[in-house]
């Protein structure tokens, strides 16, 4: 009987600070996967941009990518053309475009938000005030910083904008890499330096202090186009950390709650504004939005939007999943079949 498998490629890797979470990411899916359902491979896109891309085999062996095609031919010959690439990078060049715009014009199908919606997200600075147009959520103020203004930087004016504590982050970056809460006039300069050191198109955000609690929802939708808006996380920092900073993400330095304990029509609230965003951002694939929610003013707050959310079992959108009822593996599963039943209609 013929392999009628489909053949998946896990791309991981990238050329950002959050290199090794997507390795994290990419090694989970591609281990959870069903191989019964689905012939996998992984390809490895290097930290260096220079370096060539490979296909890295279950004996760690390196196979050259031919990135005219995006395939990857074996040692015994035999050519493996992808029929799905599973975008597992987070930052660059996974998450902003590029490796989309990469395959929109090899004709590839992936997993993700198409090339403009992922660009647009990826930097806070352009995607907060289009989401703040919609009209249906609250954003917090904030101002972006380019490159060629930092020479002429006032931190002073800086402050007279904004009070302290305010968060200075790279406008396109993940995991909170680089993400400081200044509390300080004097620690302003040193965190804009470091923003704009990680920032690959040398935009900086200074967005202000939301107080409050943390929530984050993931949405996905299925083959059959029905829309899944799984329970809120609540993100609880402890420890050194007073934010959902990168120690917090990672390194064991949060709680993560869920569902999240919380009043309903709050999160019924979170769960509404993310089923919306979602259609009017044109997001594909699974796709986590974060908020912040201020008890006094009774009031939320969107963040951001992760349209290459963390997807290690011990993520928040597949412990969502799971409160729904949905296993990692199956998670996956619909995220691959979700994809293949777009690029088919």
């Amino acid at each position: 009987m013929a392999n009628t498998r489909k053949n998946i490629v896990v791309v991981v890797g990238g050329y950002s600070g959050e290199y090794d979470v997507s390795i994290s990411t990419g090694n989970a899916i591609y281990s959870n996967v069903d191989r019964s359902k689905y012939a996998l491979y992984k390809i490895v896109i290097p930290r260096n941009p220079k370096a060539d891309w490979y296909h890295l085999t279950d004996d760690n062996s390196q196979i050259p990518v031919d990135r005219n095609d995006f395939s990857v031919h074996l040692s015994t010959g035999e050519k493996i053309q992808v029929d799905l690439a599973y975008i597992s990078i987070h930052g660059n060049p996974g998450e902003n475009g590029v490796l989309q715009g990469y395959f929109d014009m090899l004709g590839l199908p992936y997993t993700s938000c198409g090339f403009y919606t992922s660009a647009l997200t990826a930097n806070k600075g352009h995607c907060n005030p289009v989401v703040r147009s919609f009209g249906i959520v609250e954003v917090a103020k904030s101002r972006l910083l380019h490159a060629n203004h930092v020479s002429a930087f006032d931190a002073d004016a800086l402050l007279r904008e904004f009070e302290l504590p305010v968060f200075v982050k790279p406008a396109s970056g993940g995991s909170s890499v680089a993400t400081t809460k200044v509390k300080s006039r004097e620690q302003v300069a040193q965190a804009v330096e470091d923003a704009m050191r990680e920032d690959g198109n040398g935009q900086v955000l200074v967005e202000e202090f939301i107080a409050g609690r943390e929530f984050a929802c993931g949405v996905i939708r299925d083959a059959e186009g029905k829309l899944h808006v799984f329970p809120i996380t609540e993100v609880i920092p402890h420890g050194d950390s007073e934010y959902f900073d990168y120690n917090a993400k990672y390194n064991g330095s949060s709680s993560k709650v869920t569902p999240a304990a919380v009043e309903t029509k709050v999160s019924d609230r979170i769960k509404d504004v993310s089923a919306q965003l979602y259609d009017l951002l044109d997001c594909r694939g699974v796709v986590r939005f974060d908020y912040r929610y201020n008890p006094k003013q009774k009031q939320l707050y969107f963040l951001e939007v992760n349209t290459i959310p963390g997807q290690t079992p011990e993520s928040m959108v597949p412990q969502q999943a799971r409160a729904a009822g949905i296993s990692t593996a199956d998670l996956y599963h619909m995220v691959i079949e979700g994809a293949l039943a777009a690029a088919s209609r």
